[in-house]
Order: structure tokens, then C-alpha cells, then sequence
């Protein structure tokens, strides 16, 4: 197995336990055995051995750029260019890199995966490398199917998932003078390796991607990916067949910015789609459910929403904490934080003469940052330049909006408390809607047919 190891190959095996070095010693076996692959010796494999093995599970694009990163791999500094196959060695040192190494060493590797050039590369290669690597990402978890429910399906809109998150990775990177990678007009610029590290070092969702896109396309070091935390459980009552607003990708993206113990499931409080269209089955449904996830879709396709972090109560107060947050998701992706001018995060109201009613995030009455009117269907998004709370722009198309598309995720696992509330009718919730029901003499349809919970 292998006596002609070169010591720097020695030093990159030290990094995997002795149990993962065996698995990657095995699967080494396997690709430079394969008999599809003539012209090369049986201490290396081609490009072909890695097609066979990794089948249909990753898109060829990203196979090749995973071959091509470990044969440049030049573990003797001598080395004038590429070899011809893949060693032992090189195997051994890229894996090493790609799942146990620092910044410094995955920015390596993802050099070499992007040019066969020394020196550096153009923001536009980078820009491609991320949006294969997204892509991979959602490939490899459907061909697995590891998607926990969600769909890596691209949801309607002006520009495809992929695109739009490979965009907001990418503003994360700082150039050499400081810039941000912001916009078209920057693609042309240079990223050399000490950009590429300090890129992968502050965003470790590059990494992470990586390490989903190498231990499930090569079925390697597979058992010891964690997906909970990453992917949530999408969980829809009595098994409903139901096509969210959002895809995969972009509750990545959200899911990274909830508190972790809530990062593990996602379970539907409500949608319009199922619903219908209506502000008191919405009071109804989200009241008392603790922290949720409200999403939804303009007519001119914008997506975006905010994070609840504490259970909705219809009041005519504010309500909420600073974990509290606006995003968007379409036409680009982005958090807007809490930034401690007022303590306007969350406010929820029905049935109220004098102040308004909706459910609105940021900003202040007839000014939130994100707005649904009891006119279920209008909402706005007033903020000029931005909303004093979140410090989020306008999130919709249009500042006053209309929308069809709209739902609302509990995350994490509730309370018993909460589950017992979250059966209460909004005619509990709301007495003063309940009045005004008798005193009109209209019949409430339910009373006789449930409980009303005693209130705790």
C-alpha cells in the first residue's frame, strides 16, 4: 500500500484519524484500480477513474475541477506543471486540504480548482467557481436525497438561486485595497491567494460547501457530516403537497442566521396557498407558536421576509428582541440587523379602531420596513433611505406592494406551553373580535364544536 509515500504526503495524512485515513486510502484503491483507465500506473487515476466512481452524483463541471485541483497539487515545490494523473500523494494532500486543512490550505486548493496559472485569478473566475459550487451543493444532496424535504427546484423569478447567493458570498470578499467585491464593475479585478484565504476565512459556508460537495459526491468521510444545522427539517402538516416559496439555497441562507438551536427544523404555521387568503386565519395560525420565519413574494417577484424571535401575540404593543431581523432573498440576498435606534422589532394587531392593523417589522406605524395589512394581499416597505431599526432599504418592487404568495415557519421544536396556546382560536386571542362578532349577532360557527383553552 504505498512504500514510495514522499514525506510532505506523510505530513498531510497526520491530519485524518487513522480510521479516516483508511477510508481514503481505500477509496484511492478503488479509483486507481479501475480498468477503464489504461495509460496509467497503479499508484495513480485519471480523470475517467473519477467520472466512473462519482456516476451521476455531481455535475461533471465540478468533477473535472476537483481533478484538476489535485493533480497541480505540487507537494515538491520542483514540480513544472501539472502531472498527467493523480497520486497517492496528491489525493492524500487534497482531501487533507479540502476537509482538514486551515484557510490558508483550502484556499489552495481552490486556486488550483479555479486555473492552472500561478499568481492570481480574476474575480469572474471566482464568481464561476461559487456558483459551481452551488450548484454541486444542491445536485449532490437531490442525487442523495438529503434535501430533508425541501426542493432544490429553482423557484420563479428574475435570476436563479444560485446566482444570487454565489453574488452575496462573493460580497463578502475584500480585495486588496479594502474594496468590497460588489457589483459587475469589480469582476475584473484581480484575487490573489491572500484575498482567496481571508475570503474563506471569514465566510465558512465556502468551506462548508466544499465539504458537502467532496464527502457526498465521492461518498467519502460521509458519516461524519452533520446536515441538521445546515439543511432544516421541512415539516408540512397531514402531509399536504405544498411548493414553498423558498428553495433550498435560500433557507441555507436564512437558516445560518437563526440562533442554532433552532436551526434543525422548519414546520409550516401557515400558508396562503393552504390557508387562504386571509389576516385572521394568519393571527390565527402564527399566534403564540414561539419563533417563526415569515416569507413572502410580491407581484413583481421579489422575496422577502423576517425573523420572529419570539411568539407572535396580537397586542397593539411592539414586541419582540434584538435577535430580530428583515432579509430578502430576490432580486439579491441579504440580513438587515437589528441596529439599536428603537426597540420597534415586531408588532402584530387586529381588530383595533385607532392604531394600525397588520403585522409589521422595523421602522414605526404606517413606516415599518416590512408591512402586511389586515387587507390581507397590501403591505409596504417604507424605508427612505432606510429603516431605523433593521437599517434595511426598501425590500419589495414597489413601496406599497400587493402580494399573493405568503408563509409563515415556526423553527426549532416548540414548548408545551406554546403548543397549547397555538390551539387557541384568534377569537381567544382577540376578545374584542369576539365582541364584535355578538354584539353584530353573527354565529360563531365553532363555539360547541372545540375547547377553549384555559388561559395559563
Amino acid at each position: 500500500m504505498g512504500n514510495s509515500r514522499s514525506r510532505a504526503g506523510q505530513s498531510f495524512r497526520s491530519q485524518f484519524l487513522p480510521e479516516e485515513q483508511a477510508e481514503i486510502d481505500q477509496l484511492f484503491d478503488a479509483l486507481s484500480s479501475d480498468t477503464d483507465s489504461p495509460n496509467t500506473s497503479s499508484r495513480s487515476f485519471s480523470l475517467k477513474a473519477l467520472q466512473n466512481h462519482v456516476g451521476e452524483a455531481l455535475p461533471s463541471e465540478m468533477v473535472t475541477r476537483l481533478y484538476d485541483g489535485m493533480r497541480r497539487v505540487d507537494l515538491t515545490g520542483k514540480t513544472k506543471g501539472p502531472s498527467e494523473n493523480v497520486s497517492q500523494e496528491q489525493f492524500t494532500a487534497s482531501m487533507s486540504h479540502l476537509l482538514k486543512g486551515s484557510s490558508d490550505e483550502k484556499s489552495l486548493m481552490i486556486v488550483k480548482m479555479i486555473s492552472a496559472a500561478e499568481g492570481p485569478v480574476k474575480a469572474r473566475e471566482v464568481q464561476k467557481f461559487t456558483e459551481d459550487l452551488l450548484g454541486s451543493v444542491v445536485h449532490v444532496l437531490s442525487h442523495r436525497q438529503e434535501l430533508r424535504g425541501w426542493t432544490g427546484k429553482e423557484a420563479p423569478g428574475p435570476s436563479p438561486r444560485v446566482q444570487v447567493l454565489a453574488a452575496q458570498l462573493l460580497s463578502e470578499m475584500k480585495l486588496q485595497d479594502g474594496e468590497r467585491l460588489l457589483g459587475p464593475q469589480w469582476l475584473d479585478c484581480d484575487c490573489d491567494r491572500a484575498v482567496i484565504e481571508d475570503w474563506v476565512f471569514r465566510v465558512p459556508h465556502v468551506a462548508t460547501f466544499l465539504s458537502v460537495v467532496i464527502r457526498k459526491g465521492l461518498l467519502i468521510l460521509s458519516s461524519s457530516l452533520d446536515l441538521t444545522t445546515l439543511i432544516p427539517e421541512r415539516q408540512v402538516d397531514q402531509g399536504r403537497h405544498f411548493e414553498s416559496i423558498l428553495d433550498v439555497l435560500s433557507v441555507v441562507y436564512i437558516n445560518a442566521h437563526l440562533p442554532r438551536e433552532q436551526q434543525h427544523r422548519w414546520r409550516l404555521l401557515f400558508s396562503s396557498e393552504l390557508h387562504g387568503h386571509s389576516f385572521s386565519q394568519l393571527c390565527g395560525h402564527i399566534a403564540h407558536r414561539g419563533p417563526c420565519v415569515a416569507v413572502l413574494e410580491d407581484h413583481d417577484k421579489h422575496v422577502f421576509g423576517g425573523f420572529a424571535s419570539c411568539s407572535w401575540e396580537v397586542k397593539p404593543q411592539f414586541q419582540g428582541d434584538n435577535r430580530c431581523f428583515l432579509f430578502s432573498i430576490c432580486p439579491s440576498m441579504a440580513v438587515y440587523t437589528h441596529t439599536g435606534y428603537n426597540d420597534h422589532y415586531m408588532y402584530l394587531n387586529h381588530g383595533q379602531q385607532t392604531i394600525p392593523n397588520g403585522l409589521g417589522m422595523g421602522g414605526q406605524h404606517n413606516y415599518f420596513g416590512l408591512w402586511v395589512d389586515v387587507d390581507f394581499g397590501k403591505g409596504h416597505s417604507r424605508a427612505k433611505p432606510t429603516c431605523t431599526t433593521y437599517n434595511s432599504p426598501q425590500l419589495s418592487a414597489q413601496e406599497n406592494f400587493q402580494f399573493d404568495k405568503m408563509e409563515v415557519w415556526a423553527v426549532g421544536d416548540p414548548s408545551e406551553a406554546q403548543m397549547a396556546k397555538g390551539n387557541k382560536s384568534i377569537l381567544d386571542a382577540d376578545p374584542e373580535a369576539q365582541a364584535l362578532l355578538e354584539i353584530s349577532g353573527r354565529p360563531r360557527h365553532s363555539e360547541g364544536l372545540r375547547e377553549v383553552p384555559d388561559d395559563e
